[in-house]
C-alpha cells in the first residue's frame, strides 16, 4: 500500500530553526599550542636518547666482540707514493745520472727460528745461498745475519724488482722495501761536478750528498705523494675501493748541463796523465769554456771518485777544486796589467822598454825568473817572456787606482755565479789595505788568489772582444709537465774595448811562438796548423813552516784560446806543486789538438808574422 506523504513541519518551527545560529568558535590559544609542542618535543627527545643509550649499551656489550674483531681485520694505512728523482744530462741529452726502481731485501731472523724450528739452520743456509747467487754477496755473512737474534736485518740493499719477486716466492720470510737506485753510467765522468745521491733510510728517498746532486736536490727530488687506504687484517693488502684520500707524487725535474761528455772525458784523462807525468798534486784542475757564451764545456779535477761507491773515495776527493780551491795565478795575471796599460793609452804592444835585471818596490826587490842585465824588450816581449820587472814598470805607469779598477772589472775577488756549490770568490786585498810593496806583487799575479774557473774568465774576456760573460753550467731544466725552462743568460760586462782585446790576442800569440830566436814561454802549447794565444804562469806557494814564499813549491798555470784569430774555446789549467821545470803548456796543447781535430776547425792558411820580443 502506498506510503503516507511526509508530514509538513510547522512554519513557526522552521523559522525558529533557521533563525537560531550556533555560538561562534573561539581562536586557539597560542600559548597552549606552544606548551603542547614543547611537551611533545621533550617526549620525542627522551625517546631518541633512550634509543641511542640502548644502542650504545648493545654496541659495548652484545656486539663488542664482533666489532672488535672487524676492526682488527682492517686498519687505515698511509701509503707514501714515491717521486722519481730527475735525471742529469749533458748538453746533447746523454744521461750522466738517472734513477731506476729497486728493492731492498729484509727479514726477521727471530721469526725464521720460531716458525722453522729445528730446520731453521738448514733453511737459513739455503736462503743465504740463493741470495748470494742472485746478488754476489758473501754467503757466510748472509748466514750470520739470518741466524742472529735480531728482529730486522737487511739482506740486500739493492736488487731489481724481478730478483726480489723470485726470492720472495721461494722464501716467504723475505720482505722487500722499495728503493731508488741512482745510476752513473759514466762512472767517474764529471763526478766532481755532478756529485752523488744516496738512499736516505729515514726519509725513504734518494738524497744528494755533494755536487749538483746536493745543491739542486730540491729540484731533482720532486715531491712524494700520499694515499690513505684500508688494509686487511695482518696484511698490507689494500681493501678494494677503500681509498680515503690521494695526492699524486710530483716527479723531479731533469737537469741539462752545458758539459760535453766526450770533451769532459778527454780533459779528465789528459789532466790525470799530466799530473802523473809532472808529479803534481791531485788538487790540480782544468776548465774549458765556450769563448763567447762562457758555457762550461768541461771541468776536470786531478782527483775524482766513483759516485757508485763512495767507500772508495779518499778524504777531499768529493770536492771540486776548479771552483773550490784558490791559488795565486802568477804571470797569467799580467794579462790584466797589459789590458790596463793598452786600454788607457799608456802603452802600445810595440813600445820598447829598457828592462834591468831587478826593480825596487818599497822595501822589496823584484827580479825576473832568469838572470839578465839591462835588456831591450817590446811590451809584447815583456808579456811573452813573462818579465816581472818589465810588468812592474808598466804597472807603475798605469797607477794603483786604475789597476785596482781593472782587477774588479775582470771579476777577480768575486764569485762567478756559475751555479756550482762551494764556489770560492778568491781574494784581492782591499784597496785601503795596500802597503808600499803590494803594488810590487799584484801586477805579476802574487798576493791575490783566483780559482781555475776565474782564471779562464780572464782569457774569455779577451777572446770575446773585451766582454766578460759570467760562466754557467746549467743549460736548462725540464719539469714533470715536460716544459723546458732555460735560465736567463748572464748579464755581460764590458771590461775593455774590442781594439784592446784584439791587441792583447795578438800579443798573446807571441807567448806560443818559437821562431828566429824569438821564443815565448808557452811555445809548447802551440798546435800545428793553428794560431794559439795564451799565457803561462808560475807562482810561489807559501811554505807553512816559515809562513814565507817557498823556493820549491809552485802553482804552474796556463790559460789560452783557440783559434786566436776567431776564438771558439778558452782552456785554463792549474798544476799544484809539480816537479821543478814542469809546464802546463803541453796539457793545453793536448786538449786544444783534440778540439781542433774533433770540431774540424779550419787550418790557418799562413802563420802570422813572428813578433819581436827582444831587441839585439
Amino acid at each position: 500500500m502506498p506510503s503516507a506523504p511526509p508530514r509538513p513541519r510547522a512554519a513557526g518551527a522552521a523559522a525558529r530553526q533557521v533563525s537560531s545560529p550556533r555560538p561562534p568558535r573561539r581562536p586557539p590559544d597560542q600559548a597552549v599550542l606552544s606548551a603542547r609542542r614543547l611537551r611533545i618535543g621533550r617526549v620525542l627527545l627522551v625517546i631518541v636518547l633512550a634509543i641511542a643509550t640502548l644502542k650504545l649499551v648493545v654496541v659495548q656489550t652484545v656486539e663488542a666482540g664482533e666489532l672488535r674483531a672487524a676492526s682488527q681485520r682492517q686498519s687505515t694505512t698511509n701509503i707514501r707514493l714515491p717521486a722519481e728523482r730527475g735525471a742529469i744530462l749533458d748538453r746533447t741529452g746523454e744521461p750522466l745520472a738517472f734513477s731506476v726502481d729497486a728493492r731492498a731485501l729484509v727479514t726477521n731472523p727471530r721469526m725464521i727460528t720460531q716458525t722453522r724450528g729445528p730446520d731453521a739452520p738448514r733453511y737459513a743456509a739455503e736462503m743465504a745461498a740463493a741470495i748470494a747467487r742472485a746478488t754476489g754477496q758473501d754467503q757466510n755473512e748472509l748466514v750470520e745475519l739470518l741466524t742472529s737474534d735480531r728482529g730486522y736485518v737487511v739482506l740486500a740493499k739493492l736488487v731489481t724488482p724481478d730478483v726480489a719477486r723470485t726470492l720472495r716466492d721461494r722464501f716467504p720470510e723475505i720482505a722487500e722495501e722499495r728503493r731508488e737506485d741512482r745510476q752513473y753510467p759514466g762512472g767517474t765522468l764529471a763526478a766532481n761536478v755532478i756529485g752523488t745521491a744516496t738512499w736516505n733510510t729515514d726519509e725513504r728517498k734518494l738524497t744528494g750528498r755533494v755536487g749538483l746532486e746536493s745543491s739542486q736536490d730540491n729540484l731533482l727530488a720532486g715531491f712524494e705523494g700520499l694515499r690513505v687506504v684500508d688494509t686487511a687484517e695482518n696484511s698490507n693488502a689494500v681493501i678494494p675501493g677503500s681509498t680515503r684520500f690521494e695526492r699524486a707524487a710530483v716527479q723531479g725535474s731533469d737537469l741539462q748541463l752545458t758539459l760535453d761528455s766526450d770533451l769532459q772525458y778527454t780533459v779528465q784523462q789528459a789532466l790525470a796523465d799530466h799530473v802523473l807525468r809532472t808529479g803534481a798534486k791531485p788538487t790540480s784542475s782544468a776548465v774549458v769554456l765556450d769563448a763567447h757564451t762562457s758555457e762550461v764545456l768541461a771541468m776536470a779535477n786531478g782527483q775524482t771518485f766513483d759516485p757508485r761507491d763512495l767507500s772508495t773515495a779518499a778524504p777531499g776527493q768529493l770536492g771540486n777544486t776548479a771552483v773550490q780551491d784558490t791559488f795565486e795565478p802568477g804571470s797569467v795575471n799580467k794579462v790584466i796589467t797589459m789590458a790596463a796599460a793598452i786600454e788607457d793609452g799608456i802603452a802600445t804592444p810595440n813600445d820598447v822598454l829598457t828592462v834591468p835585471g831587478s826593480i825596487r818596490v818599497a822595501d822589496r826587490t823584484i827580479r825576473d825568473a832568469w838572470d839578465h842585465g839591462t835588456e831591450q824588450f817590446t811590451l809584447t816581449g815583456v808579456l811573452a817572456k813573462s818579465s816581472n820587472v818589465g810588468t812592474i814598470m808598466t804597472a807603475q805607469k798605469v797607477g794603483e787606482e786604475r789597476f785596482a779598477d781593472m782587477l774588479a772589472r775582470f771579476g777577480l775577488g768575486q764569485r762567478t755565479g756559475v751555479g756550482l756549490p762551494g764556489e770560492e770568490p778568491g781574494q784581492v786585498p782591499p784597496r785601503e789595505s795596500w802597503s808600499g810593496s803590494t803594488f810590487g806583487n799584484l801586477p805579476i799575479g802574487q798576493g791575490l788568489t783566483v780559482t781555475t774557473l776565474q782564471m779562464a774568465g780572464i782569457l774569455q774576456t779577451v777572446a770575446n772582444d773585451g766582454v766578460r760573460v759570467p760562466p754557467r753550467i746549467v743549460a736548462s731544466t725540464t719539469g714533470p709537465d715536460g716544459v723546458q725552462v732555460t735560465p736567463p743568460a748572464p748579464e755581460p760586462v764590458r771590461v775593455i774595448s774590442p781594439q784592446t782585446a784584439a791587441a792583447l790576442r795578438t800579443m798573446l800569440t807571441a807567448v806560443t811562438q818559437d821562431a828566429h830566436g824569438q821564443r815565448g814561454t808557452g811555445y809548447q802549447a802551440a798546435v800545428p796548423g793553428y794560431v794559439v794565444a795564451g799565457k803561462t804562469g808560475t807562482a810561489q806557494q807559501v811554505d807553512p813552516a816559515c809562513g814565507c814564499y817557498s823556493r820549491q813549491l809552485h802553482w804552474i798555470t796556463f790559460a789560452g784560446m783557440l783559434p786566436a784569430e776567431n776564438p771558439r774555446y778558452v782552456i785554463a789549467m792549474m798544476l799544484d806543486a809539480p816537479r821543478a821545470g814542469s809546464s802546463a803548456a803541453p796539457l793545453f796543447h793536448d786538449i786544444a789538438t783534440y778540439l781542433a781535430q774533433r770540431e774540424r776547425l779550419p787550418v790557418t792558411d799562413q802563420q802570422p808574422p813572428v813578433q819581436t820580443l827582444q831587441l839585439p
